[in-house]
C-alpha cells in the first residue's frame, strides 16, 4: 500500500496530521505493508526568506483580524497540538520560504532518512524557533537526522532537488490538492486535513481490503 502525504514544514495542522497518522499506523498493525512517501507543498511559493514582524502580526494581517484574535487562533492550534503530544511555541516561530527545507527533505529521502528529517525539521520549527528559510540553520540541523552539516550546506547552495519539489507540487495539482495536509491512499482515495486517528485507521483498513 502506498500512501503519499503532501505537507509544508511550517503548516501547524500538517504536523498534527502527521502525528495522528502515525498513531493510526501503530493501531493498523500492518506497517510493513505500507510505503509512506512525503510530498512537498509550499503554502506560499513567493514567501521571503524571513518574514518581518511577529507571528501574531502576520496572522492578523493575513486573516484581517485583531492581534488578540490572532493570538487566540494560535492558542487554539497549540492546544490541539498538545493533545497530540506536540509542544508548539508559535509566538516564537520564525517562518519564511520553505523551498530549501523541501529540497533538504528530498536529499534526506535519497538516503532513506526522509521520515527522520521531516520530524526533525517540523519539531525544530514549531518548538525551537528554527528560522526555516535560513540555509545555514537548515544545514546545522541536518546532523540530527544523519546528514553532515557540510554536505547539507553544499547541497543547499546548489539547485539540487529543485525539480523534485516542483514535481511533487505538479502531482498535487493533478490530484486537485489545494491545501495541506493531504493524504492519498494507493492513488484511489484522499483525506484532507488533520483528521482524527480513527479516520486514518478506517482509511487504512478500507485501502488494505
Amino acid at each position: 500500500m502506498q500512501i503519499e502525504i503532501w505537507s509544508d514544514v511550517i503548516c501547524p495542522w500538517c504536523y498534527i496530521g502527521k502525528r495522528h497518522f502515525e498513531k493510526a499506523l501503530e493501531q493498523f498493525g500492518q506497517r510493513e505493508r505500507i510505503n509512506v512517501i512525503w510530498r512537498s507543498f509550499e503554502l506560499d511559493r513567493n514567501a521571503p526568506q524571513h518574514y518581518p514582524g511577529t507571528p501574531e502580526e502576520r496572522l492578523a494581517s493575513k486573516y484581517g483580524v485583531s492581534l488578540q484574535e490572532a493570538a487566540a487562533m494560535n492558542a487554539r492550534v497549540t492546544g490541539v497540538a498538545r493533545e497530540s503530544g506536540l509542544e508548539y511555541r508559535l509566538s516564537d516561530a520564525r517562518p519564511g520560504n520553505t523551498f530549501d527545507a523541501h529540497r533538504l527533505l528530498h536529499f534526506a529521502n535519497s538516503r532513506n532518512l526522509g521520515d527522520q528529517a521531516a520530524e526533525c525539521i517540523m519539531q525544530a520549527y514549531f518548538s525551537e524557533s528554527l528560522p526555516v528559510g535560513d540555509r545555514a540553520a537548515l544545514a546545522a540541523l541536518a546532523p540530527q537526522f544523519g546528514i553532515a552539516e557540510a554536505e547539507a550546506a553544499e547541497m543547499l547552495e546548489s539547485d539540487a532537488f529543485s525539480d523534485a519539489v516542483r514535481a511533487d507540487e505538479l502531482r498535487a495539482a493533478e490530484f486537485g490538492v489545494t491545501g495541506v495536509p493531504f493524504f492519498v491512499f494507493d492513488e484511489k482515495s484522499g483525506i484532507s486535513g488533520a483528521q482524527p486517528v480513527t479516520v486514518f485507521v478506517e482509511a487504512l483498513q478500507q485501502t488494505s481490503r
